[in-house]
């Protein structure tokens, strides 16, 4: 080591020295920061064909004007000059070795920066020793081995450390560092091998004459060292302009990492950029993606070709993950100039969600949401596809409709998820029991239907509905305490039935409609006579539907009339229809019609409005009893209704009395009496019809806000006659009394009736004894006398003369 530092402090001008180590370093730095520029364009073959060679230029520059300058500053005392073909040697050598160690230290080998930088420290020891085999002086030199040896290792080991350091990261300090350590290698390297060499001065040694002086190299190493600083500026300038781009391309990274969707850069079909939103739909290999095929994520064929024929327009494909997961994607490519080359922009998008909401439509419009069932549409598919099939076969199947019975009243009982609940039950249960190529579907509300092919006879459909129906009797938990289920069932067989869809569907509803007026709970098979009986009833149903705009509907008024004083009190309306073409129909065949499909509350309206108008233009301020239904009563807007009517009329409502049988009050005990309480505070009477049937109860007396009773006729008739109705029409009387409610007595028909009623202090009555009911022209002598009270005649034998005028 003495030896060494002996010859660096008394045989080196060390000014020339310090310049030594100054371009040292700067061709260090540029050399690193030249193989950082190789590493950006890695991927673009002529990129790493330029920038390698001037990484390698200026390393080996920077090792060879370091030797010479230290070459300069050696004084040995004796004539020296340089062999310019071995002076040559070296700087080729040192170009040569060091970009073969550059290349292995941005290469992708196992441990290739270190082993890179000891090739580059070998390249450092091979220029400095044929660069002093190019030293000719007038002695001879003699090596020190060992010294040799340590300036190989330190050149190696050094070299490896300096590459290691700088080709690290990209950050300007492991630049500096990393051109440091070189700087200290290349350096380290140079004087340990000076202080190894001994000259001992021979005189019959003689310099060659073309030997190169020391003059003259000063002038090689002065170009090479402004060609190192050529190099060092034109890094630079990349170094910024790379900056920039980097800048730039960090900006637009940010902007493709914020986009919702995948972004590929792909250069032909190798993918060069992916973004975050890709990177994450890859998967856990997401980060590798850069490098590979754009066949590695979409391996269908074909597919680069057809994403170059629809570009700029929407191509779906299959994008296949590392993991293995095929994955629903929609490709839209365009291009773009990337890194100053032509390159395909794919955005990827992610149609999983899209795919799936798709799925849901689909299911949705060919399925029922609650009980997911088929629906109607699904329905009529399979019946087409039945029909088709059974028309080649020859066998029978059957459609059968099911009907819940009741279902109004568990959703006016329970409520409408208790409702739902029972849709959900029943439709699980049906489908338990049915095989696997029978379907049952839900067409709506509580109405479900059931096709069973390949049926071996007709017979078989029988035992299907009777598993139904078996099914269903079984209790479950899910449903609420109280919630009993019953089904009605029609069928109709093809091709016995019918042998066309809308015939069968037809005649599967008829049956199913008889099974419901034979007393629910069971099935019926189609038979001939039921089609005539439903196409009646949809007949008048669809009549029934036009008779208000027609005109054909009208009222008619019964009096009713006070037993005690002889006056009329009022009247009550009747509905009465006279169809186009059928004449009068009878209120009996029509009103359950109306109730069961509805119309009924066109129908009440229509007759409130109208009894009420006719009522506020009488003289005589009679009441006016209507009836209300019990589809009207749970209607819910009936009390805003009645108020409604009555400021448009002008109608006293202490006028207006409001009929309503026991039987509706059963349905929903709470509901109807608050519709009836809310009717009660407008002022309007209200009274219980035809007392004494259904479900006659004293507490419905005691809780309903009555302002009458009103006994049924098939208790009057023949009253006068039969002990039965007599005693039973005395107890409701005197009950009335003891409630202090009048009691009217319907359908009086005989003065036997009639003296009857008036012996036990009855308080009002109607009947065709007292008045048929007829249009309101014919009473028109009651209604608009002018003062005084309607009186009605009675003769001394109690018998009624006349409600005509005259």
């Amino acid at each position: 080591m003495l030896q060494v530092y002996g010859c660096f402090v008394t045989q080196h001008d060390l000014r020339l020295v310090v310049l030594a180590a100054a371009v040292c370093a700067f061709a260090s730095y540029t050399a690193v920061n030249l193989v950082h520029h190789v590493r950006a364009g890695e991927g673009q073959a002529s990129h790493h064909r330029f920038w390698l060679p001037v990484a390698a230029i200026a390393s080996g520059f920077g090792i060879w004007s370091t030797h010479f300058i230290a070459m300069l500053a050696f004084q040995p005392g004796l004539p020296s000059g340089y062999n310019i073909t071995l002076t040559l040697l070296s700087l080729a050598a040192a170009i040569v070795l060091t970009g073969v160690g550059l290349a292995i230290g941005i290469s992708r080998i196992g441990h290739g920066r270190a082993i890179g930088g000891a090739v580059v420290g070998g390249g450092i020891a091979a220029m400095h020793y044929t660069g002093m085999a190019a030293f000719e002086i007038a002695g001879r030199i003699e090596w020190d081995p060992a010294l040799v040896a340590a300036s190989i290792v330190l050149g190696a080991v050094l070299g490896a450390a300096a590459l290691e350091i700088g080709l690290g990261a990209g950050t300007l300090r492991r630049k500096i560092l990393g051109a440091a350590v070189l700087t200290l290698a290349i350096c380290s390297h140079h004087f340990t091998a000076m202080g190894a060499a001994v000259i001992v001065p021979d005189p019959t040694i003689v310099v060659s004459p073309l030997a190169l002086p020391a003059e003259w190299l000063s002038i090689g190493v002065a170009l090479v060292s402004a060609t190192i600083i050529l190099l060092a500026l034109g890094g630079l300038a990349f170094d910024l302009r790379n900056r920039r781009e980097a800048a730039m391309a960090n900006r637009m990274r940010e902007l493709a990492d914020a986009a919702v969707e995948g972004l590929i850069v792909c250069d032909d079909e190798t993918i060069v950029a992916a973004n975050r939103s890709f990177r994450d739909l890859a998967g856990a290999d997401g980060e590798a993606a850069v490098g590979r095929p754009f066949a590695t994520f979409f391996p269908e064929p074909g597919i680069a070709g057809r994403l170059a024929v629809t570009a700029g327009r929407p191509l779906e494909a299959a994008m296949l993950t590392p993991g293995g997961e095929t994955i629903p994607v929609e490709l839209i490519r365009h291009m773009v100039t990337y890194a100053g080359r032509p390159h395909q922009v794919i955005a990827v998008r992610d149609l999983r969600d899209r795919k799936k909401a798709e799925q849901q439509i689909h299911f949705l419009a060919h399925h029922d949401a609650l009980t997911a069932l088929p629906n109607r549409t699904s329905f009529n598919r399979k019946l087409e596809l039945e029909l088709a099939a059974h028309r080649l076969s020859g066998r029978c199947f059957a459609v059968i409709f099911l009907d819940l019975d009741r279902f109004k009243e568990i959703n006016d009982l329970f409520g409408h998820l208790a409702g739902d609940a029972v849709l959900q039950f029943v439709a699980s249960r049906v489908k338990d029991v049915l095989g696997a190529d029978q379907m049952v579907a839900r067409l709506g509300g509580d109405e479900f239907a059931v096709i069973a092919p390949n049926l071996g006879a007709p017979t078989e459909a029988g035992g299907i509905a009777e598993k139904i129906l078996g099914a269903l009797e079984q209790p479950d938990a899910s449903l609420p305490a109280g919630v009993t289920i019953g089904t009605s069932m029609g069928i109709a067989i093809y091709p016995y039935d019918a042998d066309d869809r809308s015939t069968l569907l037809s005649y599967a509803d008829a049956a199913l409609y008889e099974a419901k007026a034979e007393g629910r709970g069971v099935f019926r098979f189609f038979e001939a006579a039921m089609g005539s009986h439903l196409r009646e009833r949809r007949q008048i149903e669809h009549d029934l539907r036009q008779a208000i705009p027609r005109g054909e509907l009208s009222l008619a008024f019964q009096p009713q009339a006070r037993l005690d004083s002889e006056e009329v009190l009022g009247f009550e309306v009747l509905l009465r229809w006279r169809h186009g073409t059928r004449g009068d129909m009878s209120p009996a065949t029509f009103i359950q019609v109306a109730e069961e499909c509805g119309v009924i509350l066109q129908l009440g309206e229509w007759v409130l409005r109208a009894a009420c108008a006719e009522a506020a233009s009488w003289r005589q301020p009679l009441a006016i009893a209507v009836n209300i239904s019990r589809v009207q009563l749970y209607n819910g807007n009936l009390p805003q209704l009645i108020k409604d009517v009555l400021a448009s009329t002008g109608l006293a409502p202490h006028r207006l009395e409001l009929e309503v049988t026991e039987t509706a009050l059963i349905k929903d005990f709470d509901r109807a009496l608050a519709t009836l309480q809310q009717i009660k505070a407008l002022g309007v009477k209200l009274a219980m019809d035809d007392f004494g049937t259904g479900y006659s109860s004293l507490s419905n007396l005691r809780a309903f806000p009555f302002d009458k009773i009103k006994i049924d006729q098939s208790f009057v008739r023949a009253v006068d006659s039969n002990a039965q109705s007599a005693t039973i029409v005395r107890a409701i009387v005197g009950l009335a009394k003891g409630l202090d409610l009048p009691v009217l007595a319907e359908g009086v028909e005989t003065s036997g009736e009639l003296k009857f009623l008036c012996r036990e202090d009855c308080n009002e009555a109607q009947g065709y004894f007292l008045g048929r009911p007829g249009p309101i022209g014919q009473f028109r002598y009651l209604v608009d006398q002018e003062g005084g009270d309607a009186k009605v005649a009675w003769a001394p034998h109690l018998r009624v003369v006349s409600f005509n005028a005259g």
